[in-house]
């Protein structure tokens, strides 16, 4: 780690430093259900759902989840299909997979207790060191540093560190440095002052460093270079795909199939779905080999564009949706594979964000 610093120093000020974080949290902290309880499976779904959610948009998913999963057994009897629609709006549905298998886990390995150790919590399924110290210090308040985005933030622009926060070599180093300025006796309390400081006072942009509780020992500050802080080694590349949808109708039936593999939204339900490598109209479209293997035998076609073009952004990718509603006049035997399902029972599946949206507007028109 650059701006190389003993561990005694580093040690000497995290005496000041994790009482000044802790006064400053305990005056200006959030009022959050979580922080409410030392119950670990609470505490350990909140964690799950704030990873890549802000708190205001994860809330209304967090209490509708714990109102219907309360607990390690209710979660782990659910189908995975339940979960999944519980968690739809979320994205990243990995992380629902993830948490149904864990408490399986649980339920197996633990006899439905959620185990107390960090390296028992640790190897639960889809629980990384950051999920598992969180859980481990707010729940039993066990000397575990969390190290996410807010406290690479922090300590990086406090030390003026510019080693690269996304690289093996910048974790450790972080974690380290974050477990050297952790007093142990308050490891809760500091390790959430630590994240909220990070999320309220010193943001990514713009922090308001004049007001800044630890103004005066900031480097970054001192540097006039806060910006310049945290630093990467290098920007994630994304990529542009293009979807088009087909919502087919046949009577009171539409069809959907299960996305499987390791692409996006694994496990959820979708609209018969032609990818393109570029943008296309909808008279290019049908000449595709994908196109007439779909349609070819459904006779005449009463085609609706929509919902033309969304843009929907992932964290690597750049989704291109186009929604065609297109009544069919039979049914060809390419929809086989696909599974028939009445119009009144759609809300059933758990779908991704993008087609609950577009299925929302169409329910409401005909219910108009």
């Amino acid at each position: 780690m650059e701006n190389n610093f003993s561990e005694e120093e580093i040690a000497a000020a995290g005496k000041w430093m994790s009482r000044r974080l802790i006064d400053w949290y305990l005056e200006h902290k959030r009022d959050l259900p979580w922080r409410e309880t030392r119950d670990p499976y609470i505490i350990w779904i909140s964690e799950i759902i704030l990873q890549q959610t802000r708190v205001a948009q994860g809330m209304d998913y967090f209490h509708r989840f714990i109102r219907r999963f309360p607990d390690v057994s209710s979660l782990a009897a659910a189908a995975e299909d339940e979960v999944l629609k519980y968690w739809q709006g979320l994205g990243y549905y990995s992380r629902a997979r993830n948490l149904h298998a864990a408490a399986r886990m649980i339920e197996e390995q633990h006899n439905g207790r959620f185990p107390e150790s960090y390296p028992e919590v640790l190897a639960l399924k889809g629980v990384g060191e950051y999920t598992a110290a969180a859980i481990v210090s707010a729940a039993w308040n066990a000397p575990y540093p969390v190290v996410d985005g807010n406290v690479f933030r922090v300590l990086s622009r406090l030390f003026a560190l510019d080693t690269p926060i996304d690289s093996g070599k910048g974790k450790k180093a972080f974690t380290r440095l974050a477990g050297w300025l952790m007093d142990p006796a308050e490891a809760r309390l500091y390790n959430q002052a630590m994240m909220e400081f990070g999320a309220l006072q010193c943001t990514p942009k713009n922090p308001d460093c004049r007001q800044c509780v630890l103004a005066d020992k900031c480097l970054a500050y001192a540097s006039g270079e806060v910006q310049a802080y945290p630093v990467k080694q290098h920007k994630t590349k994304t990529r542009d795909r293009y979807f088009h949808y087909f919502h087919i109708l046949s009577g009171n039936r539409t069809w959907l199939h299960r996305r499987t593999g390791k692409d996006i939204w694994a496990g959820l339900y979708e609209f018969p779905l032609i990818e393109t490598e570029g943008p296309v109209d909808f008279a290019e479209l049908q000449k595709t080999e994908a196109f007439q293997s779909l349609f070819g035998a459904a006779g005449h076609l009463r085609i609706t564009v929509e919902q033309p073009k969304e843009k929907h952004i992932l964290s690597h990718q750049v989704l291109y949706i186009t929604f065609y509603r297109i009544e069919i006049e039979k049914v060809p035997e390419s929809l086989q594979t696909y599974l028939p399902v009445a119009a009144e029972t759609l809300e059933e599946y758990a779908v991704p964000r993008i087609i609950h949206i577009y299925l929302e507007k169409w329910l409401g028109k005909l219910e108009e």
